[in-house]
């Protein structure tokens, strides 16, 4: 009786231990699993720093509208009348798709900036604002005997619309998804919206000192007419719309008038004579290159800046100025 319950209690005490050690390894197989869970996540999180990064996904933003930009725009010089519009169109679709999806699964935030909502009306807003720009400097530069306009009656009517609609349509998308979209907001988280403002700005201007008939000053007029300006624009509205319809209509004005645009040479529905010093006309620069703009261009920035400071004390913001 004594050695069964001696076997008994050995019998008991190993079964015991084994289910202790048993125990012990599913344990030690569970804090593996939470160890290596923690690392991956870990890692995940790092990477998700590293792609939130501002600078990051304003880069890997920029290559992929700039590719999808270049996937099309052969296409549509190459392309004629309608056709080319369309591509043109089709570009700055994919574009706005690229920026979207940049901001959403990179930055990680929403886009109430180019959203569908009230589209229609801020695009508006700023074609308006834009032709009342356009028209104003070009008619102060005409009393004040800059230019003289004829109007071109061999020109082929529909054929001047398309060029001078296609590549305005391509700039303001293109430049303002890159410009305001991801540029200035980018650097507007780093170091706050009056320095991504002066930054995107100079880089701006910069950016034209390649087109035909740039000098240092027509980059520094452009700097501010149109970096300041369109800056000012977004920074007001905060919707992308408004600022590609401003810099739509300016451009597609110009050319519509046969002002070169920033360098480039437009066909026109008019013949346009040019008179007097390039500081009053733009010289073969165009109306940008002129001082009329510029300083039409700060009678409207300053609102807008004093609209946006005003916005951001009302959201309980900071303002920048």
């Amino acid at each position: 009786m004594t050695k069964a319950y001696f076997l008994f209690m050995t019998f008991s005490a190993y079964t015991h231990v084994y289910q202790v050690i048993e125990e012990a390894e599913q344990d030690m197989k569970k804090m593996s699993a939470l160890k290596e869970k923690q690392h991956i996540g870990g890692e995940i999180s790092k990477w998700n720093l590293f792609w939130r990064f501002p600078i990051v996904w304003m880069i890997v933003g920029t290559i992929g509208i700039i590719l999808a930009d270049a996937l099309f725009r052969p296409l549509a010089e190459q392309a004629r009348g309608v056709a080319s519009l369309l591509l043109t169109l089709t570009a700055g679709i994919v574009a706005i798709i690229v920026y979207r999806l940049t901001m959403k699964y990179l930055a990680r935030r929403s886009i109430p900036e180019i959203t569908r909502k009230h589209a229609g009306i801020e695009a508006g807003m700023g074609l308006l604002t834009g032709a009342i720009f356009i028209t104003v400097s070009t008619s102060i530069i005409v009393a004040a005997g800059g230019y003289s306009f004829q109007w071109a009656s061999t020109a082929d009517t529909g054929s001047v619309l398309i060029s001078s609609v296609t590549p305005a349509l391509s700039a303001a998308i293109i430049e303002e998804l890159i410009f305001r979209g991801l540029m200035l907001q980018a650097i507007s988280k780093l170091a706050g919206n009056g320095v991504a403002l002066a930054i995107t700005s100079l880089f701006f201007g910069v950016a034209h000192l390649g087109n035909t008939g740039a000098t240092l000053w027509s980059a520094f007029a452009i700097t501010i007419e149109a970096g300041i300006l369109l800056g000012a624009a977004f920074l007001w509205r905060r919707n992308l719309w408004f600022a590609m319809g401003l810099h739509f209509a300016w451009n597609a004005l110009e050319a519509l008038l046969g002002i070169p645009v920033s360098g480039h040479s437009s066909a026109g529905l008019f013949t346009v004579k040019v008179n007097g010093a390039a500081i009053l006309t733009g010289g073969d620069f165009g109306l940008e290159g002129s001082i009329v703009p510029v300083m039409i261009s700060l009678l409207i920035a300053i609102p807008m800046l004093i609209g946006a400071a005003r916005n951001r004390v009302s959201s309980s913001e900071k303002p920048y100025i």
